[in-house]
């Protein structure tokens, strides 16, 4: 290919909206244009990158037994209305009617389809254990877009599907599935990444991983122990520890506008950690009221809350009178009984708590929950933080960092075979219910991963294993005739060798071709200039500046395959 030829533009500055590098690279760079938000077009670059992106995740899928198959893009609602995710997802799934004015949905994860495909041809049990999986387009009108192709609306992904006859089998082949991901993003150049435990969302399962790539400009929060625990914020466990203190009698004071927790510690002058928070949400579905209680010092993890709910809440934005609820005072002591109570595990063992007295202006010390509230259960609800207690080891060792998650995998169980009428015959002719398992890789932004760990102030420096091409020849003087000659010599060469060769033999300046170059980030650049050809040598070099070397011409070209051959097999 040469640079002459190839559509697109490299520009010195990126525009305004792009505020993380990979973002500013990729459109500095030519290789995506914006269409609208989330939205964008490929160049070829790009486009080069995630063929080979996806050719590694072919070859590691059919690794483990995985076949490749293609979904429709649009699917008819009853397919979502059979496993009852056409209403319980929001405004995120394209919903629209066809000219005859069937319900229809625009695919953002194929598991309704993944059954429909299977469930008619999976009849015994000796059809299973199989995968199938494809990469395909998807649309999610997601609101937060933002990061290029970090968080985009349409995408293309990798998504695979495991259908089994017992949770044993699914856990041996999700395990398998687990170093597959190691592989792939090994393969693809990733370097600081991680697998951490996750909570699952729509998709459903009990059991969820995601992979992360550690970056300051992830949106993701991780919690992350020297032991080895690894865990999404949403599903990082909260282990603390409490001193009991002694058992003391309920009683009124009277806290004349102190409605917040750090004003009342100032005016008890006690610690947050024995005060009891009162954080209000609403159900979605009717705006009923749900209260929870979770220890002074702590926050409130809304995935883990509604988890265990079961039901779509958000914060209370209009907490009525007649509720019964006094804002600034709430207490579980004498709460109405219409009003769903959630109480964290901090504040379990703890013998005497402050808590709002359900009046103006008053709060109570001295509540014993077992004396004054009778049984109650405790549920982890907390969102951890720095230096928490790790529930692995027990150290209070819990550190924060930020990721971008690169790929997921869940055991799904039965949540979609059981709801879509998906049976088979056991060994003993019965009817059973397959378990599946559900596996993920956004294209573009692993892509675009990859471009944030790996670049410098002057454009991306992509691994050989996906970069667009494998080695760029810079013609410094397309006038001179010897110089002309060796790099059109040099480019016949090395294509008749299968190396993937970008030639930029236009007519300008050294300074812009090589600007350009950069932001083009092919591992290996062989500039021929009059200067290297006076010494009979062409200048090669890294992109990540890791060696320069002037190689004789005669031997530039296999120099060049071999260090290709080398660097794909690092």
């Amino acid at each position: 290919m040469k640079v002459a030829n190839m559509l697109g533009e490299r520009f010195k500055n990126a525009p305004k909206d792009c505020v993380i590098e990979s973002h500013a690279l990729m459109m500095r760079g030519g290789y995506m244009k914006y269409m609208a938000n989330g939205i964008f077009s490929l160049y070829t670059p790009a486009k080069r990158i995630m063929r080979k992106i996806e050719q590694i995740i072919r070859e590691e899928m059919d690794a483990v037994d995985g076949q490749e198959v293609m979904f429709p893009v649009v699917m008819p609602a009853s397919l979502w209305e059979e496993s009852g995710r056409y209403t319980s997802i929001g405004s995120e799934m394209a919903r629209w009617k066809d000219r005859s004015g069937n319900p229809m949905v625009l695919g953002m994860t194929h598991e309704e389809a993944a059954v429909h495909l299977a469930r008619d041809t999976a009849q015994s049990y000796a059809d299973f254990p199989f995968m199938i999986y494809q990469i395909q387009t998807k649309f999610r009108d997601e609101p937060r877009a933002r990061g290029g192709l970090i968080r985009v609306r349409e995408f293309t992904m990798k998504d695979a599907y495991s259908f089994h006859t017992s949770q044993a089998d699914l856990e041996r082949y999700y395990a398998r599935v687990y170093e597959a991901y190691n592989r792939i993003f090994t393969r693809c150049g990733c370097k600081n990444f991680i697998s951490v435990q996750s909570d699952s969302g729509m998709m459903g399962g009990s059991i969820s991983h995601e992979f992360m790539l550690l970056t300051e400009v992830g949106e993701d929060t991780l919690a992350i122990c020297d032991c080895g625990y690894r865990a999404n914020m949403e599903a990082a466990v909260v282990s603390v520890t409490n001193e009991p203190g002694e058992i003391e009698p309920l009683t009124e004071v009277s806290t004349p506008g102190v409605k917040t927790i750090e004003d009342l510690q100032k005016f008890l002058k006690m610690d947050e950690k024995r005060l009891a928070k009162a954080v209000v949400y609403q159900k979605n579905e009717d705006d009923s009221y749900v209260i929870a209680f979770i220890r002074g010092d702590l926050e409130v993890n809304e995935t883990k809350l509604r988890n265990y709910l079961g039901f779509e809440i958000h914060p209370a934005v209009d907490i009525t009178k007649e509720s019964g609820i006094i804002p600034g005072f709430i207490g579980p002591v004498n709460l109405p009984k219409n009003i769903r109570v959630v109480f964290d595990k901090s504040l379990k063992g703890i013998e005497s708590l402050v808590c709002g007295a359900n009046k103006p202006d008053a709060h109570f010390t001295g509540l014993n929950a077992a004396r004054d509230l009778g049984e109650i259960h405790y549920h982890d609800i907390a969102k951890t933080f720095a230096g928490a207690v790790c529930p692995d080891c027990g150290k209070p060792h819990i550190q924060i960092e930020k990721g971008i998650e690169i790929g997921n995998i869940f055991q799904l169980g039965k949540k979609y075979t059981e709801s879509m009428n998906m049976t088979y015959l056991d060994e003993n002719g019965e009817r059973q219910i397959p378990i599946m398992g559900c596996y993920g890789i956004g294209i573009g932004r692993l892509c675009a991963s990859v471009c944030q760990e790996s670049h410098d102030q002057y454009g991306p420096i992509w691994p050989m294993t996906i970069a667009p091409w494998q080695v760029e020849i810079c013609n410094l003087r397309v006038d001179d005739p010897q110089v002309k000659e060796t790099a059109d010599r040099l480019y016949a060469e090395l294509l008749s060798y299968g190396v993937e060769v970008l030639y930029d033999d236009r007519d300008i300046r050294p300074g812009a071709m090589f600007a350009d170059a950069d932001l083009f980030g092919i591992p290996l650049r062989a500039v021929v200039s009059p200067k290297s050809l006076q010494k009979g040598c062409i200048e090669i070099s890294a992109r990540d500046k890791s060696f320069r070397e002037d190689v004789p011409v005669a031997e530039a070209t296999t120099w060049l395959r071999d260090k290709v051959i080398e660097m794909l097999n690092i």
